[in-house]
């Protein structure tokens, strides 16, 4: 069998979704593929938080929109096949095709030149963090997943913000 036919790669705005929350995140002691996700843990959610260096970072209309330009410029650029984008308050789903090039390095990618329009523009300091550390990289290996991505992305945030295709 050859490679994945597309990744979904979500990432979260920079102190939104921090380890020990209610809902669960994955840490480097949790990722392995099927191990559950952690349970809520108030304290090292509240430690989490005083450890934070700069204010936790949203994403107002505005630098969604240039966000999402950024995502789809990069894409054009890198020749990657984005099926679906939605960029949110505090996180961005993608469903992407990027024959060649690691889901991590897509991530580090998509995160770093959005990083720069958004201080180019004057709607983050040069010293705050956008992004969070990582993300999640999840291989899509059947059409069956991606369509179900695609529509999870674009279909499942709640009320539409800025997304695409539009």
């Amino acid at each position: 069998m050859s490679g994945p036919l597309a990744y979904f790669i979500t990432f979260h705005t920079y102190g939104s979704w921090l380890h020990g929350r209610a809902e669960g995140s994955i840490d480097h002691d949790h990722r392995a593929y099927g191990q559950p996700i952690p349970i809520g843990n108030p304290r090292r959610e509240d430690g989490n938080r005083d450890r934070l260096k700069f204010p936790a970072f949203r994403l107002d209309e505005t630098r969604r929109e240039a966000v999402l330009n950024s995502i789809l410029e990069t894409c054009r650029h890198r020749q990657w096949n984005l099926h679906a984008l939605h960029v949110r308050q505090n996180h961005v789903h993608l469903v992407i095709t990027s024959p060649n090039t690691a889901p991590e390095k897509v991530l580090r990618d998509i995160k770093a030149y959005a990083t720069r329009h958004l201080r180019r523009q004057n709607l983050l300091a040069k010293e705050a963090s956008a992004w969070s550390e990582h993300g999640s990289t999840r291989y899509l290996w059947a059409e069956d997943q991606v369509a179900e991505k695609c529509g999870y992305t674009l279909h499942e945030q709640g009320a539409p913000v800025q997304h695409w295709p539009a």
